[in-house]
């Protein structure tokens, strides 16, 4: 499963420090990967990763790819938590959801 988000219309990019910063703030220990086609943020303990598409180091927007046993549980949670610090929603079939 997947689930995307973006920074909302209102609010400047943020930095990929801003961001590993916010996850660390949840206690989540986050490792940023750069490859040829693109980053990922892998969180030590969790096979779930985040792919975060960034432009000299600014990012608008991420996708959590979720492991089926981590969906739903308080890894998400703390996801939501870190990028809702910095202004970002949520985006599903239905639209833009706060996180």
């Amino acid at each position: 499963m997947e689930t995307l988000l973006q920074i909302s219309d209102t609010s400047a990019p943020s930095t990929l420090n801003e961001v590993l910063d916010a996850l660390r703030k949840e206690n989540l220990v986050p490792r940023l990967e750069s490859k040829a086609w693109g980053d990922w943020i892998y969180l030590d303990g969790y096979k779930s990763v985040i792919s975060i598409e960034s432009n000299r180091c600014l990012s608008s927007s991420a996708t959590i790819e979720h492991t089926e046993c981590e969906e739903n549980g308080e890894l998400v949670q703390c996801i939501f938590r870190a990028f809702a610090r910095l202004g970002w929603h949520g985006v599903d079939e239905d639209g833009k959801f706060a996180l």
